[in-house]
């Protein structure tokens, strides 16, 4: 079949395989050029390992550090008529080319948050690692089943406490408006935490470390964002900032267990505003986003997924000295972006963004292609008018 992308809404219902495939050996390319990263993991884990960061921190992993691994991922295969999600053709892409390069890649489609796959994903590890060195948790759902007691929590981005009121633009249409959030209940905000909070990450280490299947002196991370004041009161103090800060508790926990366990240590890496399929749902960030991207672009300070996670590994989680640590003790890649001449900048701006300037304001063009490479759209060398397969087993 020939595929289109066909954007509905901040997503995209179609997914090219071959782009896919392409923008999987771009990341690897960026990161192989980079060169080894010294005393990088070897054997690794990821939960949420076929989109944005966890995919680029599995790409970083096995091409910067000849890791082996693990992802886990929650994604559709193809069906009649239908391609596949592109997480699907992402993480076929990376396990094609990592065993390649003779490396083990193994992989579990399912849900990460249940008993069932933790048990499968122990199993995977003593059969086929013995132990871990790095796990890396970088799940974003909408939803979660708690193993426990069976209920469906749902996540929202909101705000707390009271309406916000800020523009917004839709990138399809590149129209910019002002939005209006009504604040989540109490129940909305318990809902988010239990999605997106710290508990998942501290049942995974915990089933991990009573498995023996941690390696002494093991790390793991977690992905946080803080961003502009702009943007707070839909992130930071919002639901999804709630949800983090839940995130970091769980991150104090898991560090004192690993500690305990060769000397390991837990992070929390606070990452850039990037286009990703969970930013793009958020009112007020795309927009935001688009105005960043033309201020680090102009100023040769931009960088996407995978060069954010090159850097996270080789310049602060296993740089010879250790990561530099905030006074919250979280480490900060996303400091090109808040330094001060950009956040002013960004300031300056945005009160006279509108529907008629958005192009010469604001990198919309940019933020429209990156969306479409999300699902292997715009690729270089890929023939889009061209009969594709969309069925591709996983690998």
């Amino acid at each position: 079949m020939i595929i289109k992308p066909k954007v509905r809404g901040f997503v995209c219902v179609t997914a090219h395989p071959a782009g896919c495939a392409a923008h999987v050996g771009e990341w690897i390319s960026h990161v192989k050029s980079k060169g080894p990263i010294k005393g990088g993991p070897r054997k690794v884990l990821v939960i949420g390992a076929s989109t944005g960061y966890g995919l680029a921190s599995r790409v970083t992993a096995a091409f910067g550090s000849a890791a082996d691994s693990i992802g886990i991922f929650y994604e559709r295969p193809s069906e009649e008529g239908r391609p596949a999600t592109p997480g699907w053709y992402n993480s076929i892409a990376f396990t094609r080319a990592a065993r390649a390069a003779g490396l083990y890649a193994g992989n579990l489609n399912g849900d990460a948050f249940s008993d069932d796959v933790k048990t499968k994903a122990l199993e995977a590890i003593r059969r086929d690692l013995g132990q871990v060195d790095l796990v890396v948790y970088s799940l974003a759902s909408p939803r979660r089943t708690h193993p426990r007691t069976g209920t469906v929590h749902k996540s929202v981005l909101k705000p707390v406490g009271s309406p916000y009121t800020n523009k917004t633009v839709d990138t399809d249409k590149g129209v910019v408006s002002q939005v209006t959030i009504d604040p989540a209940s109490e129940q909305e905000i318990a809902d988010t935490v239990a999605v997106m909070g710290g508990e998942d990450w501290e049942l995974w280490m915990g089933a991990l470390s009573e498995a023996r299947l941690l390696a002494p002196g093991a790390r793991s991370v977690a992905y946080s964002y803080i961003g502009p004041e702009v943007t707070w009161a839909v992130y930071k103090n919002g639901t999804i900032g709630l949800a983090k800060n839940d995130l970091e508790r769980a991150a104090r926990n898991i560090d004192s267990l690993l500690g305990r366990n060769g000397g390991g240590k837990a992070f929390i890496s606070v990452n850039k505003a990037l286009v990703t399929q969970a930013s793009s749902a958020i009112p007020v960030v795309p927009l935001y986003i688009s105005i960043l991207y033309k201020l680090m672009k102009a100023r040769g300070t931009h960088e996407g997924c995978i060069e954010q996670m090159q850097r996270l590994f080789a310049a602060q989680m296993y740089a010879p000295g250790g990561p530099a640590l905030d006074e919250s003790g979280r480490v900060r890649v996303d400091d090109l972006e808040m330094r001060p001449d950009v956040q002013a900048a960004v300031a300056a701006i945005w009160p006279g963004v509108t529907t008629e300037n958005l192009a010469a304001l604001t990198d919309i063009a940019g933020y429209r292609s990156e969306f479409l490479k999300l699902f292997g759209f715009g690729l270089a060398g890929i023939d889009y008018g061209a009969e594709v397969e969309p069925h591709v087993p996983m690998a």
